[in-house]
């Protein structure tokens, strides 16, 4: 059995064109020939000069990425599940090739006698990157695909970048922010995974407490609601500075709090407004995914004679657990995000190479901050989403 036959099949019927996927490829086709492709700058201070496609890559390469964007056009105009297929190649190859156009710019651009040159990602790299994304979710809703698929191609895509990155391509302006404050690079990625997994694990069990007893007592659902409402109404910077006063006090009166740590500025009050902002998506999610357990399901359990906790944790919970899961994956996703913004009252993370290179209008540094994020972010999207549809009824098949 040949691979197309292998894909499920598209959940969606077509027409007589795909005008999204035509769309996405005109607009990748403009941006490679009137956007620049990459930049050159002789150091880190001077502004970089941009080139453009047939500069950066030569006509054949110039050629094959216009032919590629044809392809992608054409198949859509009459569609069919081996054109969707052949539209999927064509973005993996496109995406896989993507590096490679990096390595012919750094070979042909780059002077060797200048040992501080570095070679800038243009706008066109990005434009058609983003667009790539929108071309890859459209195929994945036509041709049925999974989000475990869609994961492992991007996981096998990121991994080839990694490889040509650190094999190839230490002229980029990016790797070379990298090499210059790798150490500080993995401990800043350290404080962001601990800062989210701790905001986010607290969130769950949090979540999950409130959700029951909302469901007990009514009269908390609307308070609860309300309160939580209100703290995503706060900007982040606000939470942050109204924190920093109320804990500082604490810190300097209760010499055990001070022990443990507990100050005005740092991970305790990141964790607090992380933990703020994280309650309502998983408390909401949390109360209707336990609310919209079918009753039938828990009257034939009671039939069976099962206990209370027992129709809780066997038959209401695991039902309830796809829906429950969304909750965390939208929880964690936020949580990414915003911890960047904890880097402004000292608590570490990613984002301190974001306000670094703001600072210091180095983009490239801006660059190996939020490029990390994004990258988690998907990561945990994907992840956390594949999984919610496995655990859903014919998930699995």
């Amino acid at each position: 059995m040949s691979l197309i036959d292998a894909l499920p099949t598209p959940t969606r019927q077509s027409g007589h064109l795909n005008a999204v996927l035509i769309c996405l490829s005109a607009c990748m086709l403009s941006a490679v020939w009137l956007l620049g492709l990459v930049s050159v700058a002789p150091n880190r201070i001077v502004a970089g000069i941009s080139y453009g496609l047939v500069t950066a890559i030569g006509w054949p390469g110039a050629l094959l990425v216009s032919l590629l964007f044809v392809a992608m056009g054409g198949l859509a105009i009459r569609p069919s599940r081996l054109h969707y297929c052949a539209q999927l190649c064509i973005v993996t190859l496109t995406l896989l090739l993507m590096p490679f156009g990096l390595m012919v710019a750094d070979h042909w651009l780059i002077d060797p006698t200048l040992p501080q040159a570095r070679l800038g990602i243009g706008a066109a790299h990005w434009v058609v990157l983003f667009l790539l994304l929108l071309c890859l979710v459209e195929l994945r809703l036509r041709l049925g695909l999974s989000r475990l698929w869609t994961t492992l191609l991007l996981s096998s895509v990121g991994a080839a970048w990694l490889v040509c990155a650190a094999l190839w391509l230490d002229n980029l302006a990016l790797v070379q922010e990298f090499q210059a404050r790798d150490q500080q690079f993995y401990r800043a990625m350290q404080q962001h995974v601990v800062l989210v997994s701790t905001a986010v694990s607290i969130s769950v069990v949090v979540g999950l407490i409130l959700a029951m007893l909302m469901r007990r007592y009514q009269r908390l659902q609307r308070t609860a609601f309300a309160l939580l409402n209100f703290l995503q109404t706060i900007p982040s910077l606000a939470l942050f500075g109204l924190l920093l006063a109320p804990l500082a006090w604490l810190a300097a009166n209760v010499p055990f709090l001070a022990q443990l740590g507990v100050s005005g500025i740092g991970t305790t009050p990141a964790l607090i407004a992380l933990i703020a902002y994280s309650l309502l998506p998983m408390v909401r999610n949390t109360y209707i995914a336990l609310d919209e357990v079918d009753s039938n399901t828990l009257e034939a359990a009671k039939a069976m004679g099962m206990r209370p906790r027992q129709r809780f944790w066997q038959v209401r919970f695991p039902l309830a657990l796809p829906i429950l899961l969304e909750g965390v994956r939208i929880t964690a996703v936020q949580a990414i995000g915003l911890t960047a913004v904890a880097a402004l009252i000292g608590a570490g993370g990613l984002g301190t190479f974001i306000f670094q290179g703001l600072g210091q209008a180095a983009m490239d540094m801006v660059l190996l901050g939020t490029l990390p994020i994004l990258v988690l972010a998907l990561i945990v999207d994907a992840s956390l989403g594949a999984l919610a549809d496995a655990l859903r009824p014919g998930g699995h098949e």
